[in-house]
C-alpha cells in the first residue's frame, strides 16, 4: 500500500484546463499543481469533480494523474486520486488502477450516486472496496450530488473500516449530524471540509483540514486559515474565514468549475476558461464578482 494519507491542511482539487483545441493542456494543469504546493497546499487531488472529471475520456484521466503524479514526486507531495464508477464492481476497477503509484496516496471515492442504496448498503460498498483497495479511502459524502445523505452513526461505521482514514464533508451546511461527528469523531478518522463556504465553521468545530476547489487562489490564506484553528487563534482564523467564505461564495455562484475557471484565465494561468458540456462559461458579471472578493483577500494583512 502507498504511504499514509496526511489529512491535515488544505488539498486543492485541481481544475482540468483545456487548451483551444479542447484538449486538456497538461502543461497548465502542472503550473497550477506546482502554484498550489508552493502557496503552502498540503496536497494535491486529480479527478475531482472540479477536475470535470466525468467529462474526460480514460486517456485523458490517465493523462492527468500521470502529470499530478510527476509533480507530486518530484515535489514530495502528496496525491488524491478520485475513483470515478458508480457501481462497487467499477469503482473497484477504478482503484485497481491506482496501483504501483507511490505518490497516490489515497482515493476519493463518493457515495453511491442515483441508486440510493440504504445506509448499510454504503457501509457494504466501502468495506468492499477498502478490502480490496491499493491505497486508502476518504469518502466523498455530497449528498446533494449522490441523493444519498449519511447520518452520523454511518460515517462512524465507515471509519471503523480498515482502510478508511477519512471523509471529505460537504453537506451543504452544518447540520445536527455534522455537530454529533465532530463531537466525536474516531481514533485514525478524518473529517475534511469539502464546502468551501462552510470550511470555517467545520474548521472551528475540528475538522483536520480540507479538499477545497476556492484554495486554487489565495492559498497560502486558505492554509493560514487550517493553522490558526490548530494553533489556537481564533481571531486570525475568523476574519480569514469570513473573507474566504465570501470568496468562496462568489466562485460557486454559477456551476462548479465555471466561475473558478474564468478567474484563473483572467490572471493568465490557464489558456481557456473552457469547460464541456453540460457545463457553460461562466459570466462576465460572476468573473466580475469573483475578482472583487479575491482583490479583498489579497489585500488582508
Amino acid at each position: 500500500m502507498a504511504q499514509d494519507f496526511t489529512p491535515y491542511g488544505v488539498h486543492v482539487p485541481l481544475v482540468t484546463p483545456f487548451a483551444r483545441d479542447g484538449r486538456p493542456d497538461l502543461d497548465a494543469l502542472a503550473g497550477l499543481a506546482h502554484a498550489a504546493l508552493d502557496e503552502g497546499a498540503a496536497g494535491l487531488v486529480a479527478l475531482g469533480t472540479t477536475g470535470e472529471v466525468g467529462a474526460l475520456d480514460p486517456d485523458e484521466r490517465r493523462a492527468v494523474v500521470d502529470t499530478c503524479a510527476a509533480v507530486c514526486g518530484a515535489r514530495d507531495a502528496q496525491l488524491v486520486v478520485g475513483a470515478v464508477g458508480g457501481a462497487t464492481a467499477q469503482a473497484a476497477r477504478d482503484l485497481a488502477g491506482l496501483r504501483g503509484r507511490p505518490e497516490v496516496r489515497a482515493a476519493l471515492v463518493t457515495v453511491p450516486a442515483f441508486v440510493r442504496p440504504s445506509q448499510a448498503g454504503v457501509t457494504a460498498h466501502f468495506a468492499r472496496l477498502a478490502a480490496e483497495s491499493p491505497v486508502p479511502l476518504i469518502v466523498y459524502h455530497i449528498p446533494y450530488r449522490t441523493g444519498r445523505s449519511l447520518d452520523a452513526a454511518t460515517l462512524r461505521a465507515l471509519a471503523a473500516i480498515p482502510g478508511v482514514v477519512a471523509v471529505k464533508y460537504a453537506v451543504g451546511g452544518v447540520d445536527q449530524d455534522t455537530v454529533d461527528l465532530l463531537g466525536d469523531v474516531p481514533p485514525g478518522f478524518a473529517v475534511l471540509a469539502g464546502d468551501d463556504t462552510y470550511a470555517a465553521p467545520l474548521l472551528a468545530l475540528g475538522a483536520a483540514g480540507g479538499i477545497l476547489a476556492s484554495a486554487h487562489l489565495a492559498t497560502a490564506r486558505f492554509a493560514a486559515l487550517v493553522d490558526a484553528w490548530r494553533t489556537g487563534d481564533p481571531s486570525r482564523a475568523r476574519t480569514l474565514g469570513h473573507h474566504l467564505a465570501r470568496l468562496s461564495t462568489r466562485l460557486f455562484a454559477e456551476p462548479n468549475p465555471t466561475v473558478l475557471k474564468a478567474v484563473l484565465h483572467a490572471q493568465g494561468r490557464i489558456p481557456t476558461p473552457d469547460v464541456r458540456l453540460p457545463l457553460l462559461p461562466a459570466s462576465e458579471e460572476s468573473l466580475a464578482a469573483a475578482l472583487k472578493e479575491l482583490a479583498a483577500v489579497e489585500a488582508l494583512g
